[in-house]
Formats: C-alpha cells, structure tokens, sequence
C-alpha cells in the first residue's frame, strides 16, 4: 500500500513525557514510570542524558510503583554512561519534589524504596527536602571494598602516587580524601584513578574534601559514571560521616558544593544520616523515542 511504511512508523512513535529537575546544579531527567510504564535500558539512558541529541542531565530518575508494602513508590537512577546505580541524593530530593508536583502524592514523608533499601523523603515548608538516607555501611563487603578488616582509612596505589581515603557506603560506594585547598585539587586527574582502582570492584565516587571548621567543609566530587558534578548529595554524606570518624566534624555540617550547600546531621555510628537541601523543577517536555 503506498505510503504504508510511513503510517507504520508513525504508528511506532512514541512520546515520553519527562520533567527536567535539578538540585544545586546536579541535574536530572524526571519520568513517570507508573502512567507511562517504560523499560529502561542503558542505551535509552544515554540518549535521554545526551546534551546534544537527547535532553541532557547527569541521571535519569524513573518513578516506578511500589514494590515494598512498607512503601508508596520505587525509584531508579540511571547515569549518563547507562549504568544503574542504587542511590543519588540530590535525585531522591528531585523525585520528593516530583511526585508532589505532579500530584502522585500529597504526605509529607514519602518513604520510597531503592536497590540499596528503603529511604524516606520529607518535604519542609520552607520547599527544602529532607532525606533520611539510612545508616552508613562501613564493612568492605557492604561498600564494596576489597580488604580484609574495616579501617579508618585506605591505602590506594604506591610510591608518590599513594593516596589514603576513607570509604563507606551510602547506598553507593564513596571514597573520601582530605585536601588542604579544594580550588587547586586534581579531581579531574586523581578522581578518575580513584574511582577505577582495583580495591573498588564496581567503581566508586570520589570525594575531595577541606574542612574549614568542625560544622563546615568545601567539597568536590568526580561521580562514578558521570565525572565531576556541581553536587553529590551521598558525597556530601559521605565526606561528612569520614571526616566525624576522623574527629574533625560535628553531628551537624554544611557541606559547601560549587553548586550550593547543604546540611548533613549524623550524631554516629547505628545511627541515620540526614540530609536537607532544595529541589527545583526547571522544565517539562516530551521526546520521542
């Protein structure tokens, strides 16, 4: 039938509504996976995340139902590169936001469950967010972290290229290390080393940390999969929760981003971590796919 090729394609388009978010720069592409259910793969990820020929963010972020009584929604983040990671705290932010925007939920504490457990999400009056991000795991096994015993701190790489980090897990493995200025660290040359050695069998993200006082540090972050982000808010966990270990913070911190604050409280180990910052929609669209 002439012209049936073209009816067909048209008939195979689809339209894929999104929201663009961000959370101190950290950007992310927001989707209804409920009223639009959607398999995601890493090649989809990666055009979604594409600043040139896709809508362009640092992760996609899929709200999906439930999976856990205990819980209202599911949520999944995507990095740019296509892989899956289990956790993103600027993101789960973004997603608190979302979904009362969009009108999925209208309580103030949204408990969501992710790859990594469940996590609860509380929006402020003031529009801040707070994340209950759950415990700090600290055990090599739970980051993971090839050793044999938890340390304080790690020894990566030999000679003059020796570094020594901290590692946790919050929800994703993070390796954190002390600088004396944050403005002249090489987070773009040792963030990459770091995040690929040996001793981190799926990676990690990178933390470069200053402490300015016991309630305050500046913070750089190369994110695993992505590279170096305005924010990280488990890096900001993280870098926090290793520098109190150390005995250099207090239970509550500002953590100074290049692309904003925000403020962590942890009082110590069997104990949560939380954290507050803002969430903001940017634009909403639709691609076709």
């Amino acid at each position: 039938m002439p012209g049936g090729s073209g009816v067909a394609a048209a008939a195979a388009t689809r339209r894929l509504a999104f929201t663009k978010m961000q959370g101190l720069g950290n950007d992310f592409v927001v989707i209804d996976a409920i009223a639009q259910p959607l398999t995601m793969t890493p090649d989809l990820a990666r055009r979604l995340a594409d600043r040139r020929r896709g809508i362009g963010c640092d992760q996609v972020l899929l709200v999906e139902p439930p999976r856990r009584p205990e819980t209202l929604f599911h949520y999944r983040i995507f990095n740019a590169d296509g892989s899956e990671v289990a956790q993103c705290g600027n993101g789960a932010r973004c997603f608190a936001r979302f979904v009362r925007e969009r009108g999925l939920s209208d309580r103030d504490e949204i408990p969501v469950s992710t790859a990594s457990g469940v996590i609860r999400l509380r929006l402020q009056a003031d529009g801040q967010v707070t994340v209950d991000m759950g415990q700090p795991r600290f055990a090599p096994a739970d980051i993971p972290l090839i050793a044999r015993h938890r340390a304080p701190a790690y020894d990566l790489g030999r000679g003059c290229t020796a570094v020594r980090v901290g590692a946790v897990s919050m929800g994703n493995p993070h390796a954190v290390l002390r600088v004396d200025h944050i403005d002249t660290a090489p987070v773009t040359t040792l963030g990459p080393r770091i995040e690929t050695d040996p001793l981190f069998p799926e990676r990690t993200n990178v933390g470069f940390m200053e402490i300015l006082d016991a309630d305050c540090l500046r913070l750089r972050v190369w994110e695993r999969g992505v590279g170096e982000t305005p924010a990280c808010g488990t890096g900001a966990c993280a870098a926090m929760v290793i520098g109190r270990l150390w005995g250099e913070l207090d239970e509550v911190v500002e953590v100074r981003l290049p692309g904003g604050s925000l403020v962590i409280e942890w009082p110590g180990e069997g104990r949560t971590v939380r954290m507050t910052g803002p969430a903001v929609s940017v634009f909403t669209g639709e691609i076709e796919l």
